[in-house]
């Protein structure tokens, strides 16, 4: 999750102004960049426990990276993140650490700024008797046993979730994802790939599931991370309908945001808790507890940091459906939405796979995937039969940009082939080698 930031102090003066924000991040295909972010797991290499913030846990690691010239981000005084040129280290709620990526041209550039910051929090990590694993749902811990990051907005949300939702305090603490950030050219390009990303997203969960293990045992679940977000907060995840309606745009996307609950207004460097109001009564002037007042363009980018939609519009799409894997799953991840979105045939076979679905059959298949992975129903058959033709696509993307990027494809063209996903993988390991004793999946999937 973002960094607190104040932004744009611009008054808001209508829906209009709004549809402009995402309008100005239209850019011409030339400008086109991948932005990665990625979370993984710290634990204690002697007792697996996830590490607090202080002593010797999560402070220190920010601490000893920002050494090495990151400038540190503070919440009343205390590091909870780090920027640098154009990325950030920030924390999520329970401490797993997330960098997001600077823009690369490239998925050469993307993976070597991965392997960058995997070394660099290796280099820290190692003498604080710490790693790290990116997992898609802790294997091991129960709810209580994960701490709590000293970050103001994850006060507020920590109230909240329980009020909208059985598993909102688990996705705050227990989960990981991976996420890689597109341009789009106009509203039109927008409107594209946003319906094509949201009707491909559970395919990207199944894909890359890395999570089958809740509480130390396999509880039938290959996505645990998915199967917290079916009932997280339904108000502001998932699939929202309104992308698949007639005359959707920009101004339609800001309607909606309106109203989604809000969570908090950040004024002169503190959190004010309105979460469950509205943000369209903000506009006028009719917030309680704010009354009179009336938010800025930056209260506008902080609220939709608060959207949880499979894929979330800013002045980008963020494609935010898959669990943290290895390295090379993380990198194919990036490479697979590359390939599908950023060249204008792969974009047009990959609508043809998805044309004529309603929001309506999609979430049927979100629902089957978190338990049912590559084998949830898709139209008259199961995800799992979309594997060639669309890697197919995918790799003609790859290719028509001409960087040799279709190396990074290759974790996904073994499954295809028939080889499990990380998930089923790690369900071997523990029915074979590992006996029943999950423990072993951290030393296994540290970085």
């Amino acid at each position: 999750m973002s960094n607190p930031g104040e932004g744009d102090l611009t008054p808001i003066d209508g829906l209009s102004q709004l549809a402009g924000y995402f309008e100005a991040g239209c850019k011409p295909a030339a400008r086109f960049r991948i932005g990665t972010e990625h979370e993984k797991f710290g634990f204690r290499h002697d007792t697996l426990a996830p590490p607090p913030y202080e002593p010797g846990g999560i402070r220190a690691m920010l601490e000893g990276i920002g050494a090495d010239g990151w400038t540190p981000i503070l919440d009343k005084g205390q590091p909870i993140g780090l920027t640098r040129g154009g990325a950030s280290v920030s924390l999520e709620p329970a401490g797993q650490f997330e960098l997001s990526g600077g823009l690369c041209q490239t998925l050469h550039e993307t993976k070597a700024e991965l392997d960058e910051h995997l070394a660099e929090v290796r280099k820290v990590a190692e003498p604080l008797g710490l790693g790290f694993a990116p997992l898609g749902f802790h294997p091991l811990a129960t709810r209580d046993e994960m701490p709590w990051m000293p970050k103001g907005r994850y006060g507020i949300m920590r109230a909240y979730m329980p009020k909208v939702g059985t598993r909102g305090l688990d996705m705050m603490t227990r989960t990981c994802t991976v996420q890689v950030n597109l341009d789009f050219a106009s509203e039109a390009d927008m409107v594209r790939k946003l319906r094509v990303s949201l009707a491909l997203q559970s395919f990207a969960t199944a894909l890359f599931a890395n999570s089958p293990f809740y509480e130390g045992k396999p509880n039938g679940a290959l996505s645990n991370r998915a199967l917290v977000w079916t009932d997280t907060d339904n108000a502001r995840s998932g699939i929202p309908a309104v992308v698949f309606e007639d005359g959707f745009g920009f101004e339609r996307f800001a309607d909606f945001a309106l109203d989604v609950p809000m969570y908090f207004v950040y004024r002169d460097g503190h959190f004010i808790d309105t979460a469950g109001r509205s943000f369209r009564d903000f506009m006028a002037g009719k917030l309680a507890g704010l009354e009179g007042q009336r938010p800025t363009m930056g209260d506008f980018a902080d609220h939709l940091t608060t959207l949880f939609t499979d894929v979330r519009l800013k002045r980008f799409l963020e494609m935010r459906g898959a669990d943290a894997g290895s390295p090379a799953m993380m990198t194919a991840f990036s490479a697979f939405w590359v390939g599908l979105l950023y060249d204008d045939a792969a974009l047009t076979a990959a609508e043809e796979l998805v044309r004529g679905l309603s929001a309506a059959d999609l979430m049927v298949t979100r629902a089957a995937v978190p338990t049912q992975g590559l084998d949830a129903p898709w139209r008259k058959g199961k995800l799992r039969d979309l594997l060639t033709p669309l890697l197919t696509i995918v790799e003609d993307g790859l290719a028509a940009r001409g960087q040799g990027e279709g190396i990074y494809l290759e974790p996904l063209r073994e499954i295809a082939a028939g080889a499990p996903t990380q998930a089923e993988y790690w369900l071997a390991r523990y029915n074979g080698a590992w006996a029943g004793d999950v423990r072993p999946i951290f030393a296994e999937a540290a970085i």
